[in-house]
């Protein structure tokens, strides 16, 4: 399987000093100084523009890999998950106190909201460095050429709907900038997404059905541009650019065993999914886009996924047995293989009640089966000592209560007690002798995703019986019963239950927050949300309050930091620095944080390229 086109490969180290990879501040534009790899040595032919549109790939891995990986404050920015890291102050827990545009919006420490705003433009910055330069170059066709622009138009898009998504209105940057640009103003969320959908579209006629495994294919295009269409209340052309790429005949979803472990009549095909050698297999179908992680391929990312670490219970630690002995161990020698089957987890992504337990009503779900799904009872205690200790309870399952049910065994049920999604997360870690989550390829788009998608289209048409259509080939799939009734809460539910750790859960939920505003449609809690007080009120809020155990009952961590979130985080801040770096012009505040007096009214046009 190729991973890149083998023709750019060697001009990769070019563009990364080039496009000046490594750099994050706020001088995202300075030019660099002229010398062989200058872009206009570079950007001359279709291997020169390809390779740039590969350092876009390269980057979007960084949203899943790593410890305290951007993702996670998608998840604790949602009903999904909350911040688990209860030892400290600083994790985003006291959303009140600690998410303000001068804190630290972007540390493994604290939160990752300033990741997604730099990282972003970061991205956007590649991306019009072809859409500008695309007619500098030779290409051997016009398809040739019109596909690559397509590709910088998708990687543009996938950034700039994350920021409209969480941030609301910011900074439309047409094309490159060849000299430092410090006027930058807000344009509204509505015309960004406007001009992304007319980017989309072009991207669609000529990005190719069938890539190499990690590229941008037409299935991907036509997936983000229905989100962008979702965003925008085009609920027709939603189902349309949906239906693409449902009935393109390239991509199906998985329905039957394949891959590593097909012949394992213990497993299943939601196992088989999400293994690490099954995501690039080409017997997976369902498969729109992906990151490449590899632990031999050349610039993998240091440590891979992390996500047990990140992600799973910290199961060995803090749990006494009934008969008072500390129970489990982080021991990669015990009798049960426990560190090495489920990683030393420390449970920073802590999922909520919703999500690991309120949404599994159906019991032959197999996302939620013995084996694919860990509750904490499946877990034994495993300290060797108990042996020597005489203690009965050694290799039995874990138990919260003491027999008599009077005493709690556990001494921190946020950090370390809650089930998880173990065909996810069981991802080898030969690096290290206690795994945290190895290397391995990650998905960005799924057709279930797809599915959803186009079932919330439905919704949002009255088309419920379509709706319920979709979601029911999602949830067969998976063995589970078929839905009737369709609302938001049922597709946000389907959501959770396959998307877990793979979307991007606040922007989705953000999306889905505008379009009640937007259209003045009631929610399913009879509420009726408006534009005009989208801070104050709004359907992102009330579905947390509605469904989480956290920020709604005065939970505390151990440390003493309680859990709070007002409506106003339904969108980010804008990190301080790149409004006070942004001395010519005006990039307005979020409602609700400090600096909103200094708005001015945001664009609604899209500027002239530079």
């Amino acid at each position: 399987m190729k991973l890149y086109k083998n023709k750019t490969h060697h001009i990769i180290a070019a563009l990364l000093a080039v496009l000046g990879l490594s750099s994050c501040s706020e001088d995202f534009l300075e030019p660099n100084p002229l010398s062989f790899y200058a872009p206009e040595n570079t950007f001359i032919d279709e291997d020169g523009m390809r390779a740039a549109n590969i350092t876009n790939l390269r980057n979007m891995r960084y949203e899943w890999y790593g410890d305290g990986a951007p993702i996670i404050t998608q998840n604790i920015f949602s009903e999904v998950a909350v911040e688990g890291t209860t030892d400290k102050s600083g994790p985003a827990q006291d959303l009140n106190l600690l998410i303000l545009p001068d804190k630290n919006l972007n540390s493994v420490n604290t939160n990752r909201i300033g990741w997604y705003w730099y990282e972003g433009f970061k991205g956007i910055k590649y991306a019009n460095t072809v859409i500008t330069r695309i007619d500098d170059a030779t290409y051997p066709s016009e398809a040739v050429r019109n596909e690559i622009l397509g590709t910088a138009y998708f990687h543009r898009a996938y950034r700039y709907y994350n920021l409209t998504q969480c941030f609301g209105d910011v900074p439309f940057i047409p094309g490159e900038a060849t000299q430092p640009k410090l006027d930058f103003y807000s344009n509204t969320r509505e015309s960004i997404l406007q001009e992304l959908k007319r980017n989309l579209e072009f991207a669609a006629q000529w990005v190719p059905d069938v890539m190499d495994k990690g590229e941008v294919n037409k299935g991907a295009v036509n997936h983000l541009l229905t989100k962008v269409n979702l965003a925008l209340g085009d609920f027709d052309d939603a189902v349309a650019s949906a239906s693409a790429v449902i009935d393109g005949g390239v991509h199906k979803l998985m329905t039957d065993r394949f891959g590593v472990d097909v012949n394992d009549a213990s497993k299943n095909v939601i196992w088989d999914l999400h293994q690490a050698e099954n995501k690039s297999l080409p017997a997976n179908t369902e498969a729109l886009l992906l990151v490449i992680d590899r632990l031999d391929v050349e610039g993998d990312l240091a440590g891979g996924t992390s996500v047990q670490r990140n992600a799973v219970p910290l199961w060995w630690s803090g749990f006494n047995t009934p008969a008072g002995n500390r129970g489990t161990f982080d021991d990669p020698n015990d009798s049960f293989g426990l560190i090495q089957k489920y990683g030393r987890g420390i449970g920073r992504c802590r999922g909520t009640s919703y999500s690991t337990k309120h949404i599994w009503k159906d019991e032959n779900d197999l996302r939620h089966a013995p084996g694919n799904w860990i509750d904490m009872e499946d877990i034994v205690y495993n300290n060797a000592a108990l042996v020597g200790q005489g203690d009965p309870y050694y290799g039995k399952n874990l138990q919260l209560y003491t027999d008599d049910g009077l005493n709690i065994l556990c001494n921190d049920t946020i950090r370390n007690y809650y089930g998880w999604p173990q065909y996810k997360f069981a991802i080898d870690d030969p690096e290290r002798l206690k795994p945290q989550g190895g290397h391995s390829d990650w998905y960005v788009y799924r057709l279930a995703e797809t599915y959803l998608l186009r079932a919330e289209a439905y919704f949002w048409q009255g088309q419920t019986g379509l709706a319920a259509a979709d979601i029911n080939a999602v949830r067969n799939r998976a063995g589970a019963a078929d839905v009737t009734e369709v609302n938001i809460a049922t597709i946000l539910d389907e959501r959770a239950r396959e998307l877990y750790y793979e979307e991007p859960r606040k922007a989705e939920l953000n999306r889905i927050s505008f379009l009640f505003a937007k259209t003045g449609k009631a929610a399913y809690n009879g509420k009726v949300y408006s534009m005009d007080n989208f801070s104050q009120d709004n359907f992102f809020y009330d579905r947390i309050m509605e469904t989480t155990d956290f920020y709604n009952k005065n939970a505390f961590t151990r440390h003493g930091d309680e859990y709070t979130m007002s409506p106003h985080h339904v969108l980010w801040p804008i990190p301080q620095g790149a409004i006070d770096s942004n001395t010519g012009g005006v990039i307005n505040q979020n409602e609700g944080y400090p600096g909103t007096e200094n708005n001015q009214p945001p664009l609604t046009n899209i500027p002239e390229i530079f």
